[in-house]
């Protein structure tokens, strides 16, 4: 058994690592960059090394300086998590020509999977049905053109070496074909160095149904039944659950056979997964099914398919390293249950699902749900990595049962200094298609308008975030004051998504006060249950932080507080300025000084959180001048571009 192990990684997984390797009574090191030296995973681990810089190329995806990390500190495994170095092979080899194991597959295996194209030529061959499209070598647009029309539009261009969505375009109709391969060629070779691409068939009501498997050193190889995870933006996961719904016994027999023939095929050890497409446009049948790729690693959608086997995925893959066979037979894993997780993150969802930062003022998860969690309250979200702040998954005995206590666990997570997609997860776990298991790739754009759609705050939200911040919601809502004739009022303003809102706030008395806005006066009394404004109990707990207040009412509601003391006016908000929306790196500038745009031309591409963003230009105009070269780091808000005053146009 491994005695001493390295996680090569940071965060929630590296945190999810560390729990199962305690209880096995096995020592951990920790990895870590500048941004993550007070990290939580830094303080689990029994000892941590100190890698380099921020950026992930000076540190995590640094495989010499891990393998050196790993050495001096005596470890004897490494464990790559999932993202990072995880499926590089170049990295398991360097790993086990140290000496040291490498907690996941052969490096051959990974190698075989990694090119999309190459790895469904091999599926082919080893029985596993694959989805009709070219996967040649021959990249002339000419060629991949006609091949698209001889598999029927729609189609979808992938890049063999994508993932996480990038390098990939829906094409519905012949004279979109050139604008879309050009657009996806260029995002792959940005994002993995090659530019090469397939074309499938793209299944018009498609379901994302992948299986767990796991393979040992011994010629064994299980799978641990399917997670659907069809609930997707942008063709990356937001809420993944097990098993799928609508189900039948053939058809989990017949994809879990294709999935322990996959991992047979490339001779797999460990735990991987391997993703279908389905066909869901008339139920779930054996023959609706094709390969789409495999992930050689562990999924960050893995404790899904823990909560319904009762098995620890982690713990398996250590006992596999360790030249263990697999720990049961596939006629001995149960399957007990259903069980959701939802990936909760620092994100700005009305503004397109923008990545976040922040400080974590006020973080509280619900006991309802397994929250795995890289970050405490205090903790900073970083421009560096994803922003994912925890996954909340939780298990019932059906799926009616595990989807109800989601929803209220979400409505239970307190997170406070940065935005999140809560009320988005929240919207998602009562639509009335998921609710009963209608579930597609397409779900989240059909309805996307009303998934997003922000209510205006209740008066009682209101009213309660204001009595947060005006100091009246601790010990000095007790003291009434020395007042003649009336009740000393205090105005309390805040601020939301540019809207004002004014509160007039008169202690009456201990722990009583009347509460004035929008027209209505709500008496406010403070129990030994929280407040009671007007009739009714308040309607979340809230929270003061730096800056602003947020009351959880079944979605986090978070009001600036002005400054009194600040002076009025715009700050030279002309239009004429375009800024950086969030930290990144300036990628391209597509525009030079002297050039007339129109509204909605792509000025520059920003790229933050692994994620490539266009900033398209508010209003037509001449470039006056570009601020900022290719290439830079900018914060948020940064002037990038200049355009002429207006007036100088005419």
């Amino acid at each position: 058994m491994i005695r001493k192990l390295l996680i090569a990684n940071r965060g929630e997984i590296a945190c999810r690592i560390i729990r199962t390797a305690r209880g096995m009574g096995i020592s951990t090191v920790a990895v870590y960059s500048d941004a993550d030296a007070g990290a939580l995973h830094v303080e689990m681990a029994d000892e941590a090394v100190h890698l380099g810089g921020s950026a992930p190329a000076e540190s995590y995806l640094d495989g010499a300086k891990i393998v050196g990390a790993a050495l001096a500190s005596g470890a004897e495994a490494v464990h790559p998590g999932y993202g990072f170095l995880s499926e590089n092979p170049e990295f398991v080899e360097a790993v086990e020509a140290a000496g040291l194991v490498f907690v996941g597959p052969p490096a051959r295996a990974i190698r075989q999977m990694g090119l999309k194209d190459a790895a469904k030529r091999l599926m082919a061959e080893a029985g596993v049905p694959v989805v009709p499209g070219y996967h040649g070598a021959d990249q002339m647009p000419e060629l991949l053109a006609s091949e698209a029309a001889r598999i029927g539009y729609p189609v979808l261009i992938k890049a063999v070496a994508g993932g996480g969505g990038k390098g990939m375009r829906l094409v519905e109709r012949a004279e979109e074909f050139a604008t879309a391969l050009v657009s996806a060629q260029a995002e792959a070779r940005g994002a993995f160095g090659n530019a090469d691409v397939l074309v499938e068939k793209f299944v018009s009501r498609p379901r994302h149904i992948e299986l767990q498997v796991f393979g040992d050193a011994h010629g064994g190889a299980v799978h641990l039944y399917e997670r659907d995870c069809s609930l997707q933006r942008r063709h990356q996961k937001v809420i993944e659950e097990a098993p799928a719904p609508g189900m039948t016994e053939d058809m989990r027999a017949a994809m879990g056979a294709a999935a322990v023939r996959a991992a047979k095929a490339i001779g797999y050890v460990g735990a991987g997964t391997v993703e279908f497409i389905v066909d869901g446009s008339d139920g779930l049948r054996p023959d609706g099914f094709w390969f789409m790729e495999m992930n050689t690693r562990l999924q960050v959608e893995h404790p899904v398919t823990e909560a319904v086997t009762g098995q620890d995925l982690v713990e398996w893959q250590l006992r596999v390293a360790s030249g263990e066979p697999l720990p049961l037979r596939q006629q001995e894993i149960p399957l007990e249950g259903h069980a959701f997780e939802a990936r909760v993150y620092a994100e700005d969802v009305p503004a397109g699902f923008l990545p976040a930062t922040g400080r974590l003022g006020h973080l509280r998860f619900s006991e309802l749900a397994r929250n795995d969690s890289g970050v405490r309250e205090g903790d900073e979200i970083s421009p560096w990595y994803d922003p994912m702040i925890a996954k909340v998954i939780t298990h019932g005995p059906s799926r009616a049962v595990a989807l109800a206590r989601l929803g209220r666990a979400l409505e239970h997570t307190e997170i406070g200094g940065t935005v999140t997609n809560i009320a988005f997860l929240e919207a998602l776990s009562r639509h009335e298609d998921f609710a009963v298991g209608r579930v597609d790739t397409g779900l989240i754009g059909r309805d996307l308008s009303a998934l997003v759609a922000e209510g205006a705050p209740s008066a009682a939200v209101v009213v309660r975030a204001a009595l947060a911040a005006s100091g009246l919601d601790g010990l000095g809502a007790d003291f009434a004051g020395f007042s003649l004739w009336a009740p000393l009022e205090r105005m309390v303003r805040l601020e939301r998504g540019g809207e004002a809102f004014e509160v007039g706030l008169a202690v009456c008395g201990p722990g009583e006060i009347v509460a004035r806005f929008g027209g209505q006066e709500l008496r406010c009394s403070r129990g030994a249950g929280g407040w009671l404004i007007g009739e009714a109990r308040e309607p979340g707990p809230a929270r003061r932080l730096d800056g602003s207040v947020v009351v959880f009412a079944g979605q986090p509601w978070e009001f600036a507080l002005p400054d009194p003391l600040a002076r009025g006016g715009e700050a030279g908000a002309t239009g004429n300025i375009v800024e950086a929306p969030m930290p990144g790196l300036l990628r391209e500038v597509l525009v030079e000084p002297g050039q007339a745009v129109v509204r909605g031309d792509r000025l520059a591409v920003l790229e933050a959180m692994k994620m490539e963003h266009a900033l398209v230009a508010q209003r037509e105009g001449v470039v006056e001048a570009v601020l900022v070269a290719p290439g830079a780091q900018v914060a948020a808000h940064d002037p990038l571009i200049r355009l002429e005053e207006e007036d100088a146009e005419a």
